[in-house]
């Protein structure tokens, strides 16, 4: 049994515009060699991320049975997420514009591209793919905290952008869910979805001497600029997985309005 958020400020015109930008996800029109690329890149990271990961991210690979071969199909998998969480993946063709993606999390929809990178970016995509959206973020939604944490995260980001305040949020999203670490068993391990699939990025997270490590505090983190086509060179570390879910669930829009500057 699942508990569910359920949204109150979101406007309708909001959480209906998402609907707008789904697609099928044509499984069946992946080749064997799309398969193979799957294959290839779920090995490899989890290699990489034993030791690294959180484990509730790990525990997540498991409860969505995501070790089977190829690329998931998303009816299978809605049914195990929906039974545990009470989220879908919805596919679409890329990327969708801010409004919609926080709309969608609003709504306990996640978006998953339709697509998956050649053989030859197996190292590097900049336009997010199946694999980043499912291996990356899907896990994490089988965990209660962050799947509420979302939700909440949706609604907030939706109310942002009609403030004028959506950057806020955008930075508290990649801050934390695309690109955060976090402390476990007095290690400082991978939460983001955009390291957890990274097989480059992740290791350069934790090892790189020459990124910055930060103690993560929702001020700082949505003040901080990111990059979306290089590695990052900042990190923000929460103190625990419990604390980022709490970071993402109390912010609010009055946070975001008190951090504004005040005009003379």
């Amino acid at each position: 049994m699942f508990v569910e958020f359920k949204s109150q400020s979101v406007p309708t015109r909001a959480r209906s515009s998402w609907q707008a930008h789904l697609v099928d996800q044509n499984w069946c029109d992946f080749t064997s060699e799309d398969h193979a690329v799957w294959d290839i890149l779920f090995m490899r990271q989890i290699k990489l991320l034993s030791g690294r990961a959180i484990s509730p991210f790990l525990d997540g690979l498991d409860l969505l049975e995501l070790a089977a071969p190829g690329v998931p199909e998303l009816s299978g998998l809605n049914e195990r997420l929906l039974a545990r969480t009470g989220w879908r993946c919805v596919s679409v063709a890329g990327l969708v514009p801010d409004e919609a993606f926080f709309a969608m999390l609003s709504d306990r929809q996640f978006p998953i591209g339709n697509f998956i990178r050649t053989r030859a970016q197996l190292d590097y995509l900049e336009e997010p793919d199946c694999f980043h959206d499912i291996f990356g973020h899907v896990p994490m939604l089988a965990h209660t905290g962050m799947a509420n944490a979302m939700q909440l995260v949706g609604e907030l980001g939706v109310e942002a952008i009609a403030a004028g305040l959506g950057h806020h949020v955008a930075r508290l999203y990649w801050h934390t869910v695309e690109f955060g670490l976090c402390r476990e068993a007095d290690q400082i391990r991978i939460l983001g979805a955009g390291l957890a699939s990274s097989f480059g990025e992740a290791r350069a997270s934790l090892e790189d001497e020459s990124v910055e490590r930060r103690r993560f505090t929702m001020e700082e983190a949505i003040s901080a600029p990111y990059r979306h086509d290089a590695m990052q060179p900042l990190y923000f570390v929460s103190d625990s997985l419990d604390a980022a879910v709490d970071a993402l669930r109390s912010t609010t829009l009055s946070n975001l309005t008190a951090l504004e500057p005040t005009s003379a």
